[in-house]
């Protein structure tokens, strides 16, 4: 069984929040370090927290700008990074590529975020997305086994992030199966140079898109999420009308939060799931959501009273009225 720790407030406390877990560190498959500023200024420091608090237990990393990470009671922590972990019992099987690690457990094929500092934000782009696809083809996978992909992109490239799309259709073809997917800005990039980094997650099995009919879709290189076994692996939400693709309730962060969290059980409905079957949510807010973002504690609980939460703040979301992208993770029992 995977699990979804709550967030960790550093790799001090893994080894005490996964033993709460009944879980020790050979059972994790993959980490997400949600690095401010000052944690990314000192990359080698994380990394050497990373080797100690691990030990000899390689996973793959993925390494998340953030502008804050937000403690359980979704304040602003004082924190300079803050971990998403997963875990399964065992740690699932590891595999290689050089220096990149890759861990399959339960079909989920868990992979480390990948950059590049060279080249244009297209080239770039292309050169993660090829990346991804060497590191699946170590599984004996190809990019139609993607069910996720989050890119986190530089805000002084908003403009030019319709020039993806073409990247997108060469690499992971025309479908019908595409993955969810989710774009984040950032203004500090996760190494010098790099306009983009991509995360990415696969399954090692039949997939299944999930559409509650929604047009728009039919030409896009995502879907609004996608079914593997008995999980969801949904796309990043925001508070767009998916007919007229207008954003909605602008500057009204409950209203953008509750709209999101219906529009996702909507899509759950499609595999007969509900909200209580979603057992993980990432949420990024914007820095001008961030007063308002406990208000929502609430309404979140009565909607995915099961989920773990990991909740940071972003520079911004690719649309500018947006003030939350939820990322949610659905298991059907």
């Amino acid at each position: 069984m995977t699990v979804h720790l709550p967030a960790v407030p550093g790799y001090a406390q893994l080894a005490s929040a996964l033993a709460a877990a009944g879980l020790t560190t050979v059972d994790v498959v993959h980490v997400t370090e949600y690095a401010t500023a000052a944690a990314l200024g000192d990359p080698a420091a994380l990394d050497r927290a990373r080797v100690a608090a691990l030990g000899g237990h390689p996973v793959p990393v993925s390494r998340v700008p953030v502008e804050a990470v937000l403690g359980p009671d979704a304040l602003i922590s004082t924190a300079s990074y803050a971990l998403g972990v997963t875990a399964h019992a065992g740690g699932g099987e590891m595999l290689t590529d050089g220096d990149d690690v890759l861990r399959v457990a339960g079909g989920v094929v868990h992979l480390p975020s990948v950059h590049t500092a060279e080249g244009d934000f297209r080239e770039q782009y292309r050169w993660c997305l090829d990346r991804i696809a060497a590191l699946l083809a170590v599984a004996g996978l190809g990019t139609g086994s993607l069910v996720r992909t989050v890119d986190y992109t530089t805000t002084a490239t908003r403009a030019e992030y319709p020039q993806c799309g073409r990247p997108r259709k060469e690499v992971l073809g025309t479908g019908p199966v595409h993955p969810g997917a989710a774009g984040i800005l950032v203004d500090v990039p996760v190494a010098p140079g790099a306009l983009v980094s991509l995360d990415a997650l696969a399954f090692d099995g039949g997939l299944q898109v999930l559409n509650p009919g929604w047009a728009r879709y039919d030409t896009l290189t995502y879907k609004p999420a996608v079914r593997g076994g008995g999980r969801i692996f949904l796309a990043g939400f925001g508070a767009l009308d998916p007919v007229s693709q207008q954003a909605l309730h602008a500057g009204d962060l409950a209203a953008q939060a509750a709209y999101v969290y219906r529009s996702v059980e909507t899509v759950l409905a499609e595999a007969g799931a509900t909200g209580e079957h979603v057992t993980h949510l990432v949420e990024f807010v914007t820095p001008a959501a961030v007063a308002d973002y406990p208000a929502t504690v609430v309404l979140r609980k009565q909607h995915f009273p099961n989920a773990v939460v990991d909740a940071v703040v972003c520079s911004a979301l690719l649309r500018p009225e947006f003030l939350i992208e939820t990322v949610p993770t659905a298991v059907l029992r």
